[in-house]
């Protein structure tokens, strides 16, 4: 436990831990002390000078070692001759802090008036206006007037796009450096940094293209004032008209709380619509912070482009229909399906939806299928991570092993929290085919082709037979205090995700890390509510065995998923079921081949629980009203059960809540009451104050609940794995990760297009060179039967043996692992112009 020191605050004992800084102490007693350059969750720096207070320490008998006594017995105080940084000064025994006397003032009144000497007078258009500190701060503590003159004033310049998604206005700027800290220190990209000197002083993108960095938007939150804004906010809104609804990410499985900023407007007919998002704090979670993915993406779900009614196909077209007619057509066609109905569902639904969703599977005895390559849901609630968890706590004697994942792509905040875990003493181990991001902070870095990445992480069991890292590793394993597992799918198809899990779990069973805080397995899901899905009863097919599913299909009730857009096998297959029914926000490929399409709400418009691969579940609110003719994929399971004869609850989100809990027993203490539950967090964020912790939200709608484990542990059989063998001359296919992918939701968010990963081939740069052939050059791709054209990327991550190919991009999924890479042939003379 921590030394505890006792000072005065204006008068005020405070008790806090030793190494607490003058200005958190002060925080934790409602004494505000004012800051510019200070962030509770960056190192101090002392540039601005805003938080000077006069110091007083006990004067000590040298002789004794004691403080000297006054005659009333009190210690004897000298005081500083100069003031003080409160956000550079820890606390220490007996310390007397004053941070409002006559000398404090008139420091902050000079800082104020110095830091005012060049900034613009443009509070009533700047977007800051109304959460600004500066001038909030100005208000509180500045001077009426200045003694500088204006003609002097630096004239800079406005509306600098540091890239497409942040803006910059350098008059604003008060150099306090937080965004380039935070670029530098938290984020770990460096593309910020500060340009010529004195009063020229700006700030610049070091990187091409401009603020390469997938978390560039903290840093308009961290800005103490209008100097970066985001382009979907830039002149948008003012902070006072604004109404705040609690939300979720479903993007990855970390489950990041956001707060959407919603007001009507005039343009948009007098409806909702959503201004900006923003974190929400929940320090087991995402801390205060959130991705660029998070942030922009929410774009999609006021897109133009969502279906706006019912769609039923007649004389082989989809036409407009009544919600009647259309829930009478998919109940008819789905009860003709009987025993080969197959209800296929994505992990970005909630867990009411997928719940209502397997209960339709269930009554007609029919197939409930997960949409995604990844297995192991079932070993991870049994040894997930205990109630009680906190990536936060994990530091020295904690081992962290990150297997076969690029954690930066796939789960940002994840990324940034294991990054920080390292770099508190943690002990990093990576496994998989190609360096990642992450390696950059590892203590071991453990090597394995494609395909062997799961008998390489079960070889860890056996350490007597190892050699080198691997050996080192499995030994780090077995002594740390507390094991987190995290296992992705970087390269890794269906068979050997179990495997990769297994052999996950398996270590944690053998080396005692279950079943208690700070240990167990994480999975590193496509999506954000796969755990959820697999919770609900959904497991995953392979791609070759899904097609056949579908094929063979007497019916399909598709929610939440695009497999005819991933893959042109899968949507062969769904044109061969016997009746198709989709709930969906968009004319999907695969609701271009269904006979039913149901337009469904999406998450902004309506509430719901998801359960992060942490195994957290968590509570999202209604943002904006739902779309007309929209409609939750909840309510419609339930309305397509009632045509089916099937009791499902369909009335509120609340209510099958419930449900869950009565039926499943890992949710028997879930309501949405209790997941709404909150409690004090540290830093103390989104109150008054907006210069202390910036425009984060504080969390008052819920922190969720951890979901507990089994008494006993029960794993499966395990089943065998062998990779498949790569022909000589060939190159073993593998599926990876983009953050920005190609996905039906990404697609429709105009601000992120840019930034989507390019629909390619990857191969390391020798291989181009060996090819002849340049980046952005069109390659044949040969696999088994299938052959493609494609451009050519360099990755020199990647393998020499092997060529990758980004998930949701729309390529076919080859029934071989391997290809075949040529230049194409040239076209024949006079067919260049042919379609």
């Amino acid at each position: 436990m921590a030394k505890m020191v006792t000072l005065s605050i204006d008068d005020q004992t405070v008790t806090v831990p030793a190494g607490t800084l003058v200005v958190d102490a002060a925080k934790k007693i409602g004494n505000d002390i004012p800051v510019f350059c200070y962030h509770p969750k960056m190192e101090p720096v002392g540039m601005c000078r805003m938080c000077l207070v006069e110091i007083g320490r006990p004067v000590m008998d040298r002789a004794s070692g004691q403080p000297v006594l006054e005659p009333d017995g009190k210690p004897r105080i000298q005081f500083a001759p100069k003031l003080e940084t409160a956000c550079t000064t820890p606390v220490s025994e007996g310390m007397v802090v004053l941070t409002e006397n006559q000398k404090v003032t008139a420091a902050r009144k000079e800082v104020l008036e110095f830091l005012l000497t060049s900034h613009p007078l443009d509070c009533p258009i700047c977007d800051k206006g109304g959460e600004c500190p500066l001038q909030n701060l100005t208000l509180a503590h500045g001077p009426g007037e200045s003694r500088f003159l204006f003609d002097e004033k630096m004239r800079q310049q406005k509306h600098v796009p540091l890239g497409e998604l942040i803006f910059l206005d350098r008059e604003r700027c008060i150099q306090c450096a937080r965004c380039v800290r935070f670029q530098s220190d938290i984020a770990a990209d460096p593309v910020l940094g500060f340009s010529q000197r004195g009063r020229s002083l700006e700030i610049m993108t070091h990187s091409e293209p401009g603020f390469d960095s997938i978390f560039s938007g903290n840093t308009t939150d961290i800005c103490p004032v209008g100097a970066l804004t985001t382009a979907d906010f830039r002149f948008g809104a003012r902070p006072w008209e604004l109404k705040s609804a609690a939300s979720l990410c479903n993007h990855c499985p970390v489950g990041c709380n956001l707060t959407y900023n919603v007001r009507r407007e005039a343009r948009s007919d007098g409806k909702s619509v959503i201004k900006r998002a923003l974190p929400r704090q929940n320090e087991a979670v995402n801390e205060i912070w959130i991705c660029d993915k998070a942030r922009f993406v929410y774009h999609y779900t006021e897109s133009p482009e969502r279906l706006s009614t019912p769609l039923v196909r007649r004389n082989g077209e989809l036409t407009p229909a009544s919600w009647d007619e259309a829930l009478e057509a998919a109940a008819q066609g789905l009860r003709s399906a009987g025993e080969k109905l197959v209800v296929l569902a994505g992990g970005r639904l909630s867990n009411e939806d997928l719940f209502n969703l397997h209960a339709l599977a269930a009554a007609r005895k029919g197939r409930a299928v997960l949409y995604s390559d990844m297995a192991g849901g079932d070993l991870t609630a049994q040894v997930g991570l205990a109630p009680g968890s906190n990536l936060a706590d994990l530091g020295a004697g904690s081992v962290v092993l990150v297997a076969a994942s690029d954690l930066h792509e796939e789960a940002p905040l994840w990324w940034l929290r294991i990054k920080q875990a390292a770099q508190r003493g943690a002990r990093l181990i990576t496994l998989g085919a190609r360096p990642t991001r992450l390696e950059a902070f590892a203590s071991l870095r453990l090597r394995a082709d494609y395909g062997q990445q799961a008998q390489a992480l079960a070889s860890l069991l056996e350490p007597a037979g190892l050699e080198g890292d691997f050996r080192e590793a499995a030994e780090a394993l077995r002594s740390a205090e507390n094991v987190v597992i995290f296992f992705g799918s970087d390269g890794v198809e269906l068979a050997e995700s179990e495997a990769l899990a297994r052999a996950a779990a398996d270590l944690l069973v053998h080396t005692g890390h279950t079943a208690r805080p700070n240990n167990g397995l994480v999975g590193v899901w496509p999506h954000g509510n796969t755990q959820g899905a697999w919770d609900m009863g959904f497991h995953p097919q392979a791609p070759a065995e899904l097609a056949h599913s579908l094929a063979g299909a007497g019916g399909v009730l598709l929610a939440g998923a695009d497999p005819a857009g991933d893959d042109p096998a899968l949507a062969a297959a769904l044109e061969q079921a016997g009746f198709v029914v989709v709930q969906e926000l968009f004319l999907t490929e695969s609701a271009r081949r269904a006979d039913v399409v149901l337009p469904a709400a999406a998450y902004t418009e309506r509430e719901g629980t998801y359960t992060s691969g942490e195994r957290r579940v968590q509570r999202f609110y209604p943002v904006t009203p739902p779309r007309a003719n929209a409609r939750p994929d909840f309510v419609i399971a339930a309305q397509l059960g009632t045509g089916l004869l099937t009791d499902v609850e369909g009335r509120a989100a609340a209510l099958v809540m419930q449900r869950i809990a009565a039926q499943i027993p890992a949710y028997a203490a879930i309501s949405y009451q209790r997941l709404a539950e909150t409690q004090e967090q540290w830093p103390i964020i989104g109150r008054k104050d907006l210069y202390y912790g910036g425009t984060s939200y504080e969390n008052t709608q819920g922190l969720g609940v951890s979901l507990p484990l089994p008494e006993m542990v029960s794993l499966p059989a395990p089943k065998a794995y062998a990779p498949a063998p790569v022909p000589a001359g060939a190159l073993r296919l593998v599926r990876f990760s983009r953050l920005y992918d190609h996905g039906s939701l990404v697609r429709h968010s105009p601000l992120i297009g840019q930034r989507l990963a390019a629909r390619a081939v990857w191969l390391h740069p020798s291989l181009l060179v060996q090819l002849g052939v340049q980046p952005g050059e069109e390659v044949e791709i040969t696999a088994g039967d299938e052959i493609l054209r494609l451009p050519a990327a360099a990755d020199e991550n990647l393998p020499l043996n092997a060529a990758g190919l980004p998930r949701s991009a729309g390529f076919p999924t080859p029934n071989v692992p391997w290809v075949v890479v040529r230049v194409p042939a040239p076209v024949p003379s006079g067919q260049a112009n042919k379609e």
